[in-house]
């Protein structure tokens, strides 16, 4: 597969509209109340007969500053004994979840996010892995995906070392934007010389892989000022970066009612900034793997995709398609056996939940069998740009065309506009259509098109 992209402006605006991200099939729009913990509980014992490997999502939801772009779950507080009673009850849940699962699941992939998870202090860091390794079986031979988030103003070389011991062989470092005004017109105020040195460190002690998140459209952002800091970044050779789309909703998240809407990218200059990126990016031998997303060739992310492996869940790409993943603590999302579910929010809510011996559960979704058709095939298109339809046909025994006929004609008119080849053997993302893939992908959520079809009602 050639992993390339082309910028087509007439077609991006031309597609330009609110898509889902598809880090699940169904979307978060789709879990209910309905789904209890009776159900989750349920489907972790099925999730027993098949044995998959196990992935652990745990989630610190603290942080010492604001940022203004953020529309993460997270508590703002410069508080640090807030930890304290939060690590007592993420144990509890850690007791309850593991029993819920054949203890010799390996875990093949680990993540700690945020929040800010370095909030903690170097003994609760050792603490919560501890208690990791004591409830399911950690893996000890470096082999297993384990990555943290760092916000490199809350860690150095100690705890760079410590994370390392500790088991985490990959991280992601947030930087946002290294310009001053940029920084702070987002209340995020960071040298490069802090994050190069976590950067720095995380070499000397061994991480397998290390990613830099960027934000573009932020405010006083422009194209000039964003490749200074791609060249800096660059200059670093990160194996991933991330550079996300910078979404003003005000209304949905509170701290961005603090960005001066005057001072934010035109829509136009936003395309502007994205455009020199990928062209900056791509010069410098990085791979667009989509979705924001760029590697090196010989990273895994590039590597999964090549061999047809690559998945997506809540944190992103991922090459462990395999595993049920578990997310502890508040807001923590988890895919086990045929369901999704969403711990509680708050920590008013989960506190006395975990201390009454609930899993604190408060929505999900069970997947039918029509849902993991579509999920199959929406994230092959989303992490492959390419979708063999005899394998499909042979798998879900099925006549695709017939089965996705509204489907297959909405695909016409997208191969018309030049995204997309399609016929008897495969439909086929082309370079044009890489940046649209939400778009494509969308086709095939049959829930954003009933809720389509009941917003607009026909004439006659």
């Amino acid at each position: 597969m050639h992993q390339t992209i082309d910028f087509d402006l007439d077609l991006i605006h031309r597609y330009d509209k609110s898509c889902p991200r598809y880090t699940s099939y169904p979307t978060a729009v789709q879990f209910h109340t309905g789904f209890t913990e009776s159900d989750y509980r349920h489907q972790a014992q099925q999730s027993n007969v098949g044995g998959h490997p196990l992935s652990l999502y745990f989630h610190i939801p603290f942080c010492d500053t604001v940022c203004f772009y953020c529309a993460c779950n997270k508590i703002v507080t410069k508080n640090r004994s807030l930890n304290v009673p939060y690590l007592d009850h993420l144990y509890q849940e850690i007791d309850q979840q593991a029993r819920l699962f054949d203890a010799q699941r390996p875990v093949t992939q680990l993540h700690w996010g945020g929040g800010t998870p370095t909030f903690l202090n170097h003994e609760q860091m050792t603490e919560l892995m501890q208690k990791t390794r004591q409830s399911f079986k950690l893996l000890d031979d470096d082999s297993g995906e384990y990555s943290i988030e760092i916000d490199p103003r809350e860690a150095d070389s100690e705890t760079v070392a410590l994370l390392r011991r500790l088991g985490f062989n990959r991280m992601s470092l947030g930087v946002q934007d290294f310009d001053e005004k940029v920084q702070k017109a987002v209340n995020r105020i960071q040298t490069e010389q802090q994050t190069f040195a976590v950067l720095d460190a995380a070499r000397q002690q061994g991480f397998k892989s290390i990613s830099l998140d960027l934000i573009y459209g932020l405010p006083l952002q422009t194209v000039d000022s964003f490749i200074q800091t791609l060249e800096k970044v660059v200059a670093a050779q990160p194996d991933r970066l991330s550079i996300f789309n910078y979404a003003h909703l005000p209304t949905l998240f509170k701290p961005q009612r603090r960005v001066n809407p005057d001072e934010l990218p035109t829509p136009a200059q936003k395309l502007d900034i994205l455009q020199a990126t990928i062209h900056f990016l791509t010069e410098a031998g990085y791979i667009y793997i989509g979705m924001d997303h760029f590697s090196k060739p010989n990273d895994e992310l590039a590597i999964a995709q090549r061999q047809g492996t690559l998945y997506r869940n809540f944190q992103g790409y991922s090459t462990h398609a395999d595993c049920d993943l578990i997310g502890l603590g508040v807001t923590s999302i988890s895919k086990v056996h045929d369901c999704y579910s969403q711990n509680v929010k708050k920590l008013e809510e989960y506190y006395p939940q975990v201390e009454a011996g609930h899993i604190p559960i408060f929505r999900g979704v069970a997947l039918t069998e029509d849902d993991k058709l579509r999920r199959e095939l929406i994230m092959q298109l989303m992490c492959h740009f390419h979708l063999h339809i005899p394998s499909v046909e042979e798998k879900h025994r099925l006549s695709f065309k017939q089965h996705f006929a509204s489907e297959w004609a909405e695909l016409g008119k997208m191969q018309q506009d030049g995204l997309l080849e399609r016929n008897d053997e495969m439909i086929e993302i082309l370079p044009v259509g890489r940046l649209l893939v939400r778009n494509i992908a969308m086709v095939f959520d049959v829930y954003l098109r009933q809720a389509q079809e009941q917003r607009f009602s026909k004439v006659i």
